[in-house]
């Protein structure tokens, strides 16, 4: 065996010092900090760290270290600022090389072991592929959400859902947000400060865990098998903490009633000021909206009161939520595309004639229509808070849809005016405004001929149902805006605003306003604005309906006559598939009958949908 050099034993050479060992001290500093707050920063400084550490010549200041890899400007600035101290502290002529007492010694192991989490994935995967049996891959770890949190909340309203006798299964966003909230410490809909997340955001995490179903359109939410078993154990969690900590709440409010109290400026002061209310003043408490609401309910369906462990539970529901005379307010809502774009001057006139009219309105996103009235909950800013709690909003049953005459043209053009109209219809409200501008000489300039605008504009009124109002100008249009919301003002100055979903009781509810009762139905503004997305996923009816209004001469109402009938095209190509003949194929449509006059879609339009539904290749 031919000879070899000799093995070198002993420890390995040490590595050369830092010769940057101020920096690296400040950086350390900086990485540990970070990483005890959890902030994934820390991974930033310790690419620097490494960066530094590789750098063999000394560095004058930090401005230098812009030439090594991961030090940008924020890092650079932090530093500026620490050897800036450090001279005032030091002294001018302080030297920035020598290592400082305390610092932790360049290349040691603790300068390196924190690794960005992708490293730390991939040894962990290292070590238990090597590692074999017992080394192996880890089990899973279950998800459980946090108490308190939006994913919890969620998971035990739709628990307790499943436990009432006949429930549907399933329940909507608008309901499930009222439900969940008393469970949750956040809210649902307005997000922390400084924060885009909700309490909301968590259901895609319980979709994603495969514990929440989403379907249909409008959005309907379930458990799962695996969602059922989690909510059912954290349902008798919450039952054994109920039943545990009863009898210390108990006590403990006892010997806190002895004691002087304290302020909690970081919570909700609500239960605490209506508890010394009820103590002082037990006869003379005013019951709140919610409670008013549900003791209306009850006796309008039973006749009597029912008792309190109902009333509690009747009260959480949307359906029973009202807003009383005097703790609301009329408020106009503009669309902010009224405000902004295109004539920029124009626009800005609308806002300076309402705000000199004194108009309280808002400027928002409106999926559907320019203008709409809202009453918005008067609601009182809580002691120890920053922001006042966010007051429920119901929408009137009046929306404006504004039109110029260069615009209803263009519309009329490209087709936008029968799917706004059509939009509209679908909406919920049921007094759609057509405000149209400029009647006058502006139409002799347009593309279309005066005669073809004018009977767009009548048919809206005649055939579409809609109320249409002609001024001449901006200001006119702000002061039919401005009547009409002192009008409503003191229309529902003296009513009782019952909240009512969409979903669960349809498009119904302004029959109380036209009997003159002292109560009517509204929509929330939140739930009315979610279910006017343009673009929003669409049933098949949906579309088919789309499909049918292209045609020449078949209008919304016709088109809704034949979805009474065929509501899919799947069901219409049946119907075509069981007729005997060709002539009865094409006269299956004609006897449907449409609109408020009851006429028949007649003959040539049946023959129309049937050619085009069932006519091989191409439409000669």
């Amino acid at each position: 065996m031919p000879a070899t050099e000799p093995v070198r034993l002993g420890r390995k050479r040490a590595l050369p010092s830092c010769p940057n060992p101020l920096f690296l001290k400040w950086l350390t500093e900086l990485r540990d900090e970070a990483k005890e707050k959890g902030l994934k920063i820390q991974y930033t400084y310790q690419k620097a760290i490494n960066s530094l550490n590789k750098y063999p010549l000394p560095l004058k200041n930090a401005k230098e270290a812009k030439i090594l890899q991961n030090f940008g400007d924020g890092i650079c600035k932090i530093l500026d600022e620490k050897l800036q101290r450090y001279y005032r502290e030091n002294g001018a002529d302080a030297s920035i090389h020598a290592l400082p007492k305390g610092a932790p010694p360049p290349g040691r192991s603790d300068n390196n072991i924190i690794l960005a989490p992708s490293k730390k994935k991939n040894a962990a995967g290292d070590q238990g592929k090597d590692g074999g049996g017992d080394g192996g891959r880890k089990k899973k770890r279950e998800y459980v959400p946090q108490k308190r949190s939006g994913g919890y909340a969620v998971l035990l309203t739709l628990y307790k859902e499943t436990q009432v006798p006949g429930s549907k299964g399933y329940m909507f966003k608008m309901e499930l947000q009222a439900e969940a909230q008393h469970l949750c410490d956040k809210s649902f809909t307005a997000p922390d400060l400084g924060s885009k997340y909700t309490a909301w955001s968590s259901v895609s995490t319980l979709i994603q865990k495969n514990l929440v179903i989403k379907t249909h359109n409008p959005a309907r939410y379930s458990l799962t098998e695996g969602g059922l078993t989690l909510a059912e154990r954290l349902a008798s969690a919450e039952q054994t903490n109920t039943d545990g900590d009863r009898e210390a709440v108990r006590s403990e409010l006892e010997a806190t009633e002895e004691d002087d109290p304290v302020v909690d400026i970081t919570g909700s002061d609500e239960d605490e000021e209506e508890k010394e209310e009820n103590r002082i003043h037990p006869a003379e408490r005013q019951p709140t909206v919610t409670e008013v609401s549900c003791d209306v309910d009850d006796v309008r369906s039973s006749g009597k009161p029912q008792d309190s462990q109902t009333t509690m539970t009747t009260s959480r529901k949307p359906n029973a939520e009202c807003l009383l005379p005097g703790t609301y307010e009329i408020m106009l809502c503009v669309d902010f595309i009224e405000t902004t774009g295109g004539s920029h001057h124009r626009k800005q006139e609308l806002v300076k004639e309402l705000q000199r009219n004194g108009v309280n309105f808002d400027i928002r996103k409106l999926n559907v229509g320019d203008f709409l009235w809202v009453t918005r909950e008067k609601v009182a800013p809580v002691a120890g808070q920053l922001r006042a709690p966010v007051g429920r909003e119901l929408v009137l049953d009046y929306i404006v849809e504004r039109k110029r005459m260069d615009d209803l043209c263009g519309s009329i053009i490209d087709g936008r005016f029968r799917e706004q109209k059509f939009r509209l219809k679908r909406c919920g409200l049921h007094k759609p405004i057509y405000l149209v501008e400029e009647c006058g000489s502006a139409a002799s300039h347009l593309s279309l001929p005066e005669t073809t605008l004018q009977q767009a504009i009548v048919n809206t009124q005649v055939v579409d149902g809609f109320f249409v109002k002609r001024v001449q100008d901006v200001r006119e249009s702000a002061a039919y805006l401005t009547i009409m919301t002192r009008f409503l003002t003191k229309l529902y100055q003296n009513r009782t605003l019952i909240c009512r979903s969409r979903e669960l009781e349809g498009d119904g509810g302004s029959d109380e306003e036209e009997r003159g009762l002292p109560s009517c139905s509204l929509m929330s503004f939140a739930e009315f604005n979610h279910g006017a997305v343009k673009n929003k996923c669409q049933t098949v009816r949906e579309v088919f309906a789309r499909q049918l209004m292209q045609i020449s001469g078949l209008s919304g109402d016709k088109a809704a006559a034949i979805l009474e009938h065929y509501s899919t095209p799947h069901s219409l190509l049946t119907a075509y598939e069981q007729c005997a003949s060709e002539a009865e194929k094409e006269k299956l449509l004609s006897s449907i009958r449409y609109g408020k006059l009851k006429r028949n879609l007649g003959p040539a339009l049946s023959r129309t949908v049937y050619q085009l539904y069932c006519t091989q290749g191409a439409l000669t």
